[in-house]
């Protein structure tokens, strides 16, 4: 399964984005397709060959009607949630609205709640979030890594005035994450919605070692003198083989941990949903004992370290926990990768760990099982084990 690796070295947008997966392979009709899926009348997608700086790149645009001058995260999520979008895209794509909106929020001193996302808000960026999120998965992409941010530099207009670049909110979405200031005289390189999708997509930087498979260039808009204001993306596949001389697959990850013991668990379990939502690799919930014998619970949450800072304060937000314990430890990773089969004329996604030792281990995804379950009249664990027999001659 191929990882995917953007190359920033022009900033990077939502537009931008999509133009490069479509570089990659992306299929234009399926993104023509996605308006209608989110249930967006009168909206057309146009797919263009451009060059921006003596290189050939895809340029994506939207033909949008007369819209609302931006909405609250409320609504952003009313609207995607009542799309048919997989789990998967569905959680992604509300992370990165969530990440935005608390950003947003920090600056101003106001509630995520009660920020009015006007860029982000609007139609196209909502397109290009689901897009860019459901594209990666498309094209069967196991992870995204990100180099070096461009920030570019001067000020920028925007609905709250004049700002330096990278406007404020941007900035607190690449925390954590490599950024690099300049060009010099290139204006702003990034938009609040390309910072949200390096916040919540990526793993952290290039592996040291990689085998490029295919490479491509989404365009930005402007098209400046001398520089290709453009994003470039690499699908290509990682070298992962543990025992035999070359290197495991070993990541850096950040566990942050919480002890509670004046929360329900309907409450807790609201609040481990909610941190998954905001971008965690992992959230449980462990039993404990407390001080003088108190029942608790513990909460432990792994994280991305580029996530890291924002969901110890979604904890904070979410809990009534007065700390949160954060260690940062190496994590090993199994090589997996994203296969579908068909089960009773239904697609059913199947991941596939390799282990050490050769063997490999299929595990059906669980929504796709149910919904074929739905569907056909079966029990789920017959989807289960089809799918998962399928698997097993691929």
């Amino acid at each position: 399964m191929p990882i995917a690796i953007l190359d920033p070295f022009s900033g990077i947008s939502g537009d931008m984005t999509l133009g490069a997966l479509v570089a990659v392979g992306l299929d234009p009709d399926w993104l023509r397709e996605l308006p209608r899926r989110l249930g967006l009348d009168g909206v057309a997608v146009r797919v263009q060959d451009v060059r921006r700086g003596e290189i050939a790149c895809k340029k994506v645009d939207f033909n949008i009607p007369p819209q609302p001058h931006g909405r609250h995260i409320r609504e952003i999520r009313a609207l995607v949630a009542a799309a048919a979008l997989p789990e998967h895209v569905l959680r992604a794509a509300d992370a990165a609205f969530t990440a935005i909106a608390t950003a947003e929020g920090e600056i101003h001193g106001v509630p995520p709640e009660a920020v009015h996302l006007h860029e982000v808000g609007a139609i196209d960026a909502i397109l290009d979030v689901v897009g860019a999120v459901w594209g990666f998965a498309e094209l069967g992409v196991d992870q995204v890594f990100c180099g070096p941010v461009s920030l570019g530099d001067g000020f920028v207009t925007a609905a709250h005035g004049v700002l330096p670049v990278p406007a404020p909110a941007t900035l607190r979405l690449l925390e954590g994450h490599p950024v690099r200031p300049g060009p010099e005289g290139a204006g702003e390189l990034v938009t609040p919605t390309g910072a949200a999708l390096v916040r919540v997509l990526s793993a952290g930087p290039p592996p040291a070692q990689y085998v490029p498979v295919r490479s491509g260039f989404g365009a930005g808009t402007r098209d400046p003198r001398g520089r290709a204001n453009a994003l470039r993306l690499v699908l290509a596949t990682a070298q992962r083989v543990f025992d035999d001389g070359q290197a495991p697959d070993m990541e850096e990850i950040v566990l942050l941990a919480a002890d509670l013991d004046d929360m329900t668990p309907e409450y807790l379990a609201l609040a481990a949903d909610a941190l998954r939502r905001a971008g965690a690799l992992d959230v449980v919930l462990i039993p404990t004992a407390m001080k003088k014998g108190r029942p608790g619970t513990r909460l432990e949450v792994l994280a991305r370290p580029a996530s890291a800072a924002a969901l110890e304060e979604a904890i904070f937000a979410e809990t009534a926990t007065l700390g949160v314990r954060s260690t940062t430890a190496q994590r090993r990773v199994l090589p997996r990768e994203a296969r579908t089969v068909q089960v009773l004329g239904h697609a059913v996604r199947v991941k596939i760990a390799h282990r050490p030792d050769g063997v490999r281990h299929a595990k059906p995804e669980f929504e796709d099982v149910r919904r074929v379950a739905e569907a056909t009249g079966r029990p789920a664990r017959d989807i289960f084990l089809i799918a998962a027999r399928a698997a097993e001659h691929l």
